[in-house]
């Protein structure tokens, strides 16, 4: 058997995973977890609601040209692409 003050590790947050602490995350997760309490995981909400993909096919020079601005403004093709339909239909 494990000594109980013995280290397994830490949690990405930096807790020191010891033998109580494991025993006691194990309890709490047996009586029930309370899910408001959960962190989300995955992509944070980019407006009002969850983000749709929308595939569109751009000719060689135009994603030339959008890679070059992402790269310029150190963001992503994706940003400059948003960016640049925000702008062009007035939109917030």
């Amino acid at each position: 058997m494990a000594e109980k003050g013995k280290s397994r590790g830490r949690s990405k947050s930096g807790v020191e995973l010891t033998e109580d602490v494991l025993a006691r995350m194990a309890a709490e997760a047996e009586a029930g977890l309370d899910v408001t309490k959960l962190r989300r995981r995955g992509r944070p909400r980019m407006g009002s609601a969850p983000a749709e993909p929308f595939p569109v096919r751009l000719d060689p020079e135009l994603r030339q040209a959008v890679d070059e601005r992402a790269a310029a403004d150190n963001t992503t093709p994706s940003d400059v692409i948003r960016e640049a339909l925000r702008r062009y239909l007035q939109a917030s």
